[in-house]
């Protein structure tokens, strides 16, 4: 788009300025919409970059769990978002994510299956292929170290018991987690998911480690084979 169609902030009108409210009001007062407008920066002579920026929020249902989730070119769909403009959004829903994740490790003590719902939910929400993870903890429930183990598509992915094993070993974790999305939304462990779970658990038993959980997450809720007696 030629330059000379676009609008800078000074040209817009008052309801179009978020920079002037986040600095008379403070950023607290601004709205989803206003914030992305932000980050937008300029808008078009057709269309502000406010109406932009609502149309954005409407297209994910005023979601940004699944704004997060969209592709390159679900963004450059909108007239008004390049390639520049793109990155920054998606730079910006990232930080979010990490600020949540961040907040999330300064409690480094993993007890119930809430607990490490709320480390991993930040991590896997946005994943739109399963991933398997694994936490590792020492004798007091102190988290070792997670890592991701594999991804696979977008319904299932392969855990190698062998892999999972090493790592428990060289990090002398003694109690071990299991975590895995379900993109689908669907919270419930296939067949396949009960009998990894019990390959993993004889295997981590003959090393002298506990498999204490299995969590299944989806974008906000997650199933505990704890919790429902499975381990």
């Amino acid at each position: 788009m030629n330059s000379s169609n676009k609008l800078s902030m000074s040209q817009w009108a008052e309801e179009d300025k978020p920079r002037e409210k986040l600095i008379s009001k403070g950023v607290e007062q601004l709205s989803t919409v206003e914030l992305i407008a932000l980050l937008l920066g300029s808008g078009s002579r057709e269309e502000s970059v406010i109406d932009l920026a609502r149309n954005l929020m409407k297209y994910c249902s005023n979601d940004l769990s699944q704004l997060s989730k969209w592709n390159e070119a679900e963004f450059l769909n909108f007239k008004g978002i390049g390639i520049a403009k793109y990155a920054t959004l998606k730079a910006a829903l990232e930080l979010g994510k990490r600020r949540q994740m961040q907040d999330t490790k300064e409690r480094n003590t993993y007890q119930y299956s809430s607990d490490i719902y709320r480390l991993f939910h930040p991590i896997l929400r946005d994943a739109t292929h399963e991933e398997f993870w694994i936490l590792l903890l020492n004798q007091a429930c102190r988290i070792i170290k997670y890592t991701q183990i594999s991804t696979g598509g977008i319904d299932g992915t392969y855990a190698d018991v062998r892999l999972i094993l090493r790592e428990a070993i060289l990090n002398r974790a003694t109690q071990l987690v299991l975590i895995h999305n379900h993109p689908s939304g669907n919270t419930q462990p296939s067949v396949n998911d009960k009998q990894l779970t019990q390959r993993i658990k004889e295997a981590s038993k003959i090393m002298n480690i506990l498999l204490v959980e299995h969590l299944i997450i989806t974008d906000g809720s997650y199933y505990s084979f704890a919790d429902h007696g499975l381990i």
